[in-house]
């Protein structure tokens, strides 16, 4: 045989035996799989410790039995068990307790913000405030400086009108700038 039959015979052979690993592990796959094993009911919890961790199951400490929790209502209603009797999460903390807390926690929350938020609204407030008194102290600063512009172009026209009158100007028809000349 040639050296490219014994080449094609290999490849052949390295993907039927590639193809036949791939259905094997593909079927193996689908026969390891199996279904989860269905839920265990609350029922057959008989203490609180294995009932409440548990999300989907409530303790009743009144008739001590595991029950599902009623997810159509938000609270347990007074036919499954009493609030201050019923227990979710924990053993130690009944639902009555556990709704107080719940609520404390969300209001201090929701006045935290406000106030946070009430305290942002001042802060911009206050600090637009000293942008208009920026404003007003820089017209003010703008008003003393022509006033004293002014008032120094008045002194000037003064000690000008003052040398003109002593002759100090070097206006050659004054009587006194023959001195100087001299």
């Amino acid at each position: 045989m040639s050296a490219l039959t014994m080449e094609r015979k290999t490849l052949t052979t390295s993907v039927f035996f590639a193809a036949v690993v791939l259905f094997v592990s593909c079927v193996r796959q689908g026969e390891c799989q199996t279904s989860p094993p269905p839920p265990t009911p609350c029922s057959t919890y008989k203490n609180c410790d294995t009932c409440v961790p548990h999300a989907k199951c409530l303790w009743c400490f009144t008739t001590n039995n595991c029950t599902e929790y009623p997810v159509s209502w938000l609270l347990p209603p007074a036919s499954v068990c009493k609030l201050s009797q019923a227990r979710w999460g924990v053993c130690w903390l009944n639902f009555e307790a556990l709704i107080i807390t719940m609520a404390v926690l969300g209001g201090t929350i929701l006045i935290s913000i406000t106030v946070c938020c009430c305290c942002c609204c001042c802060c911009k407030k206050r600090r637009s405030r000293p942008d208009r008194d920026e404003e007003r102290f820089a017209r003010r600063r703008e008003e003393i400086k022509q006033r004293a512009e002014e008032r120094k172009v008045e002194r000037m026209a003064r000690h000008d009108e003052i040398r003109r009158k002593y002759g100090l100007l070097g206006d050659s028809d004054h009587p006194y700038s023959k001195f100087e000349n001299e």
